[in-house]
């Protein structure tokens, strides 16, 4: 089976059920069908030939999911690309994918139409969305040309199907190449592990172009057959009321994103009973976090889904059962994944405690950094995925990330991993949002820094802060200096951009 050929058969089997509903307009499963069609004649009529890169600059919408299976549908390569880039940042994947087409909403019709000159190698355009550009092809007018029927495109499984950006927190983001096999060992892998079923009501309000929305919850509820609900922005008042209005029985988001619906002020009048199940990941969560989340949501009904985009996404599970027990762990083995942890010199390390790089084996794994041979061959050995993510094992096997390997901070000689810190400073109430970073120390190397942002009508000095982590951790690991921000910078898919911090406060550590 491929990804196109999923869309296929639920408008065989369940052509009357409700496939996809976006804003106004809902669609069944055999209409879904119809309109992917519609895409799919459209690309090959435009020279588009299998595996050819199409890359999506588009918003989350029923023209996204229209788009995509479409583009998979010819055997051709789906390129996602994020819609918070800057225009350059775009054009470099554009070109970096050799895209031989681009599917763009209007907003980013100026900056296509700019760069237009210089993508040569992109030969067909198609704008998304009701204005009507000169030289670009209406994707609603290739929805009304009435080539419904299927393109009859053989897809074989092991047919390049996709290419996921990494989020490029430092350096060029680098394209994460899947097959269809691997793509549909992970949809199968994860309807079992979340428990999805043809009667779900999947909210997707996290971006679609991120691995873990699209291949964690799109292609496996499109696999079931069930009802995709698609938002285009996450509002959080928005989300709880679609939640309750739309019958919502499974949703992801990141941790901020449960954050921020938390802080919704009337939450409690909102019905979320039909929920199911709810997934978090993308991000690291503390376990304090866990915790309120659970208290506010007044359910454990919870699976942290924790992966990188190079995995599938795969890696380990935390389940329901464990969400207060092991509360802040990234979780345990998962179906179709192996992981362990090693040192640097990729012995495996299975003494609890101790900090290793997790490691991960799968079918569901990229098959490379797409032209990327060096950075490949650094990142998959004997075909174990090294994640860069260091972190320990319990005695009981359940894996908790502690830093990415270069965030370590080495203070006195001492390691210093964040989140350990992170998840101590968040038992503080005063504490809305932090993270901990390390900044240039003439005598230590580096010392730890805490930016956080304040609950409201609430204030903190260091001395306040230091006294009250001084029964949780070890000394040198408590924050020697502390800025108070307004709002953390984080990239689309909820990770802090430390970088940017240790750039911003690299001189404090010296004043």
């Amino acid at each position: 089976m491929d990804l196109g050929g999923l869309v296929a058969r639920n408008a065989r089997t369940v052509p009357d059920k409700e496939g996809i509903i976006f804003q106004d307009s809902r669609y069944t499963w055999k209409e879904v069908n119809e309109r992917v069609n519609t895409v799919a004649h459209a690309l090959v009529e435009a020279g588009v030939k299998k595996g050819d890169k199409v890359a999506m600059w588009m918003f989350n919408s029923d023209l996204f999911m229209f788009a995509f299976y479409g583009i998979v549908k010819i055997g051709a390569v789906a390129v996602p690309v994020n819609f918070r880039l800057a225009a350059r940042e775009a054009e470099y994947i554009f070109g970096n994918c050799d895209a031989v087409s681009v599917i763009f909403d209007d907003v980013f019709e100026p900056a296509v139409r700019e760069m237009k000159p210089r993508i040569e190698q992109v030969k067909a355009y198609f704008s998304a969305g009701i204005e009507r550009f000169d030289g670009f092809t209406s994707l609603s007018d290739v929805m009304a040309s009435g080539k419904i029927e299927d393109p009859d495109i053989k897809v074989d499984e092991f047919d390049d199907s996709e290419i996921i950006y990494t989020s490029g927190t430092t350096g060029k983001p680098k394209g994460a190449l899947l097959i269809h096999h691997a793509q549909m060992v992970t949809t199968t892998t994860v309807a079992t592990l979340v428990q999805l079923q043809p009667t779900d009501r999947i909210l997707h309000a996290a971006p679609m172009f991120h691995s873990a929305e699209l291949n964690l919850y799109c292609n496996p509820g499109t696999y079931v057959g069930a009802t995709h609900v698609i938002v285009k922005d996450f509002v959080p008042n928005l989300v709880l009321d679609l939640i309750q209005k739309e019958k919502i029985t499974q949703f992801f988001g990141a941790p901020i994103m449960y954050s921020f619906m938390m802080s919704v002020p009337d939450f409690d009048k909102y019905d979320l009973s039909s929920m199911r199940f709810f997934g978090y990941g993308a991000a690291p969560m503390a376990a304090e976090a866990v915790r309120k989340m659970i208290e506010k949501f007044k359910t454990d009904r919870f699976f942290c889904l924790c992966g990188l985009t190079e995995g599938g996404p795969g890696g380990v599970a935390l389940y329901p059962e464990d969400q207060i027990r092991k509360a802040g762990a990234g979780g345990r083995y998962i179906v179709n994944m192996e992981t362990r942890l090693v040192d640097t010199e990729d012995n495996t390390i299975a003494e609890p405690g101790v900090v290793g790089e997790l490691v991960i084996k799968g079918e569901t794994t990229m098959k490379e950094y797409y032209k990327n041979p060096e950075a490949t061959a650094e990142t998959i050995k004997d075909g174990w995925v090294h994640t860069g993510d260091l972190g320990t094992l319990d005695d009981e096997g359940y894996i908790t990330l502690v830093d990415r390997a270069k965030d370590m901070i080495i203070t006195g000689g001492e390691n210093v991993y964040s989140k350990e810190v992170e998840d101590a400073i968040f038992e503080n109430p005063a504490i809305a949002d932090a993270v901990i970073i390390g900044v240039p120390h003439e005598q230590w190397g580096e010392t730890v820094m805490a930016v956080v942002v304040l609950q409201e009508g609430k204030s903190l000095t260091l001395d306040d802060l230091r006294e009250f982590l001084k029964p949780r951790i070890a000394d040198y690991k408590i924050p020697r200096l502390l800025e108070v921000v307004d709002a953390l910078p984080r990239n689309v898919s909820g990770k802090v951009l430390k970088y940017k911090m240790r750039d911003e406060f690299k001189e404090k550590g010296t004043m």
